[in-house]
């Protein structure tokens, strides 16, 4: 009987070594940043697109308070994905470096803990939230015109957290062992499902909002089933089994570290857009659909930066723990790719920025604020990008601290700087806050990685070679 098991243990980790493990271990890095981030990138790019049509499919509308309420919503969906990214995140890194010391076993008790506590908490989000809708929708900033809108779009998005939750975390681990094409299926899965969903909702029942936000919960639940069947029958060192919980003091301790800072940010993040939504309501509600729809067309270059960023973090995480040397030329590769893309998007952007605000309205009024937006947020592409970077290495190399501060120092930076740029610029003030934000969170991000780069560098001797 033991002998049959290590056969078959044997067979699966000879398989694990010439398929994954490849690109962790012997791939040029070319190949092998291209194979993690690649897909990350083209799956993240499909749910910048499904949201571009989302805010086009209610724009056909022609109803400004729809597409405000889509704006206000973005922090409640950043919160719920923070629970997502704190065991997903936190998860997935350690999962990756545990592979790189050859821990298999551990490695499935950790994605174990990771399917079950998503779950968990999605749960807990739902019982808390539902009770207390009306606060929510008033603490987003819902004006009297958009407040119903806004209200069915967070009592569904609560309402359906556990499958939004369960779909961010197994994304996470399902690339942590290597497996970015499944990763990139279930992604590019839930978008197509959301996108007929929404099709349907909208110009064939008419349901307006509750449709979009009903589309949502589905495609989610939907793409969390591709990723619960790949684990429990496909995947070789992760599994969804319950007789594989384990909550034990080092599991807990390695995912929260990793994983509590990615909470906070995600929160941070959405507490910065709650704040930043009530600055813009002072200056019309125009103001704020004029940054819901040009913080759309930004998204796609920055999923396309965080892809390229997300996507090498089980690669930094597992060269860390076998091959430094190797961990090196990766993040130098990847800070070549940022500002390649960064210059790339830029020029697109400066050129017809105009038209494609004009996508989503014919407002000319609208048209000039939004296209203002997209060019003041994006001078700061390159930054968050390489910011991107040194928070994906710190979580990588299980740095804690670091990727605390990193975690916080864009919120804490951008209140003071917002009140401040409002009250001396007003509209322009509020607008060019964010890259003043940004700047002060890559500097710090430098300071620390500086100060780490004994602890996350090869020796000397290596580095000569």
């Amino acid at each position: 009987m033991n002998q049959s098991y290590l056969t078959i243990n044997q067979k699966v980790v000879t398989h694990m070594e010439t398929e994954n493990l490849h690109y962790f271990e012997k791939a040029p890095i070319a190949k092998a940043v291209a194979h993690f981030a690649v897909p990350m990138m083209l799956g993240m790019s499909m749910s910048v697109i499904y949201s571009i049509l989302n805010a086009f499919f209610l724009g056909t509308l022609d109803n400004t308070a729809m597409l405000t309420a889509l704006a206000l919503t973005l922090p409640l969906f950043a919160a719920i994905m923070a629970l997502g990214n704190l065991i997903g995140m936190g998860s997935s890194a350690f999962i990756s470096r545990l592979l790189g010391e050859k821990k298999y076993n551990d490695a499935k008790h950790v994605s174990s803990f990771a399917f079950y506590s998503s779950i968990v908490l999605g749960l807990i989000l739902m019982a808390v939230g539902l009770p207390f809708i009306d606060s929510i929708v008033h603490g987003l900033g819902a004006t009297p015109d958009s407040f119903g809108f806004t209200k069915d779009y967070v009592t569904l998005m609560i309402a359906g957290s556990p499958f939004i939750v369960l779909f961010f975390t197994l994304e996470n681990i399902v690339r942590a062992e290597g497996s970015s094409i499944t990763s990139m299926v279930g992604m590019i899965l839930s978008v197509v499902v959301n996108i007929i969903l929404d099709a349907l909702a909208i110009f064939v029942f008419h349901w307006g909002v509750i449709g979009v936000a009903s589309a949502t919960v589905i495609a989610n639940l939907v793409a969390s089933a591709f990723y619960a069947f790949h684990i429990g029958y496909k995947s070789q060192f992760l599994t969804v089994s319950l007789r594989w919980f384990k909550a034990s003091k080092d599991i807990l301790s390695n995912v929260f570290k990793i994983g509590v800072p990615v909470f906070i940010m995600s929160i941070f993040l959405g507490a910065m857009s709650l704040i930043f939504n009530r600055y813009l309501v002072e200056y019309g509600e125009q103001a704020v659909a004029a940054f819901g729809i040009s913080s759309r067309l930004l998204q796609f270059p920055e999923v396309i930066l965080m892809g390229l960023c997300e996507g090498v973090v089980p690669l930094i995480a597992f060269s860390f723990a076998a091959n430094k040397l190797r961990m090196k030329h990766t993040i130098q590769f990847t800070i070549k790719a940022i500002v390649a893309l960064a210059v790339f998007f830029g020029i697109i952007v400066f050129l017809i920025s105009d038209h494609l605000i004009g996508l989503f309205t014919n407002d000319p009024q609208l048209i000039q604020m939004g296209s203002y937006i997209l060019h003041v947020t994006f001078l700061s592409l390159f930054i968050t990008g390489i910011t991107a970077l040194f928070t994906g290495i710190f979580q990588a190399t299980a740095q804690g601290t670091a990727a605390f501060i990193m975690s916080i120092i864009q919120g804490v930076t951008l209140i003071p700087v917002l009140y401040i740029a409002n009250q001396m610029n007003g509209f322009h003030g509020v607008v060019w806050s964010l890259v003043i934000s940004d700047a002060a969170a890559f500097l710090v991000g430098a300071v620390m990685l500086y100060v780490l780069r004994n602890k996350l560098q090869p020796d000397l001797e290596s580095l000569a070679q």
